[in-house]
């Protein structure tokens, strides 16, 4: 199973989403880190993901080849992430075939109404449960 794990700015949502997948499955899963900027892809590379690409194309190209998707809400929106997320982006990302596991992170002004306002590590511990039960079904 390929799993990518989209973050940018700093990269520290992705790299505790690695961290705990890698964790949970060593290396029954791939990871592969997509960062909007070569700092979140670094981050993420360093908490064992297998492979890593930056940038719009990578993003764009590498998206319809897996199986998950994994990052906040924001990598369905155009120009979030203070930009980073390019709408062609954005785009693709909501067009690939891939299950979208999507933290209920509220920013870039998206407010989610009915999810849990849960702490970061709590909502990761969620989507690692989420991502067992998928792996079970397989």
């Amino acid at each position: 199973m390929q799993i990518a794990v989209i973050d940018g700015q700093g990269g520290g949502i992705g790299k505790h989403i690695v961290e705990k997948i890698r964790r949970a499955f060593a290396d029954k899963v791939t990871i592969i880190a997509l960062g909007t900027n070569s700092v979140a892809t670094s981050q993420m590379l360093k908490a064992g993901a297998n492979e890593g690409a930056t940038g719009e194309n990578a993003i764009c190209h590498t998206v319809r080849k897996m199986d998950i998707i994994i990052g906040s809400v924001a990598i369905l929106a155009a120009n979030s992430m203070l930009g980073e997320l390019t709408p062609r982006m954005a785009q693709a990302i909501g067009e690939a075939e891939a299950v979208k596991v999507l933290l209920p992170i509220n920013r870039s002004r998206i407010q989610i109404v009915g999810a849990a306002d849960e702490p970061l590590p709590h909502q990761i511990d969620e989507v690692i449960e989420y991502l067992k039960k998928l792996l079970e079904e397989e």
